[in-house]
């Protein structure tokens, strides 16, 4: 394996790790030495490639991207065809928030824990920013392929609900008390925002 790609291996190991000490214990247990440790590298590794602590949250922020539309695009959802119709797009979405309240329960927790960090530090509000375009596009994209007038304005609701759906579910009031929704149940809560926002 050249340099490069060594190099790019160990930028995702530790980003990785550094969304699951999130996950685990908040913004407080997330250090340069806690990354090397949990990740089992030798000391000042993680300082060596991200030299501060706004770098390191930075590339969470593109690594949970990175991994959100990863899910999308390989296989969490199912396929969407070259011209899709609601109810093909309400289960894919369906899907994938099946999958982000259980399996990937931890990351989505990592991402809410992390993006509250980009409102109170001014030097991460256009890394989370960028963070957050693919899946704008992407929804926008799905969305005009279903005949919305204004796909963007479209997306950013609908991601909106999204994210408003999964904080609920994840850490609301009700969420221990709840059991994880069936992918029955959110396919009809998704047809209900894709009509909404195709509206």
């Amino acid at each position: 394996m050249s340099t490069p790609e060594r190099a790019a291996d160990r930028r995702t190991l530790i980003a990785d790790t550094a969304i699951a000490l999130v996950a685990d214990g908040g913004l407080r247990g997330l250090t340069h030495r806690a990354v090397d440790g949990a990740a089992g590298l030798p000391a000042g590794s993680t300082s060596y490639y991200f030299r501060t602590r706004t770098a390191l949250i930075g590339a969470c922020y593109a690594r949970l991207a990175e991994l959100d539309l990863a899910d999308f695009d390989g296989g969490a959802a199912p396929a969407l065809p070259g011209r899709p119709d609601r109810d093909t797009v309400a289960a894919a979405l369906a899907a994938l928030l099946h999958r982000w309240l259980t399996t990937g329960r931890a990351r989505q927790l990592a991402r809410f824990e992390l993006s509250l960090e980009a409102a109170r530090n001014p030097e991460l509000e256009s890394e989370f920013h960028r963070a957050g375009l693919g899946a704008r596009a992407r929804a926008a994209g799905i969305l005009a392929a279903l005949g919305a007038r204004r796909p963007e304005e479209s997306a950013e609701l609908l991601v909106a609900w999204t994210d408003g759906l999964l904080y609920d579910r994840l850490v609301g009031a009700m969420a221990r008390s709840r059991p994880a929704p069936e992918t029955a149940e959110l396919t009809a809560v998704a047809r209900r925002m894709i009509d909404a926002v195709l509206t």
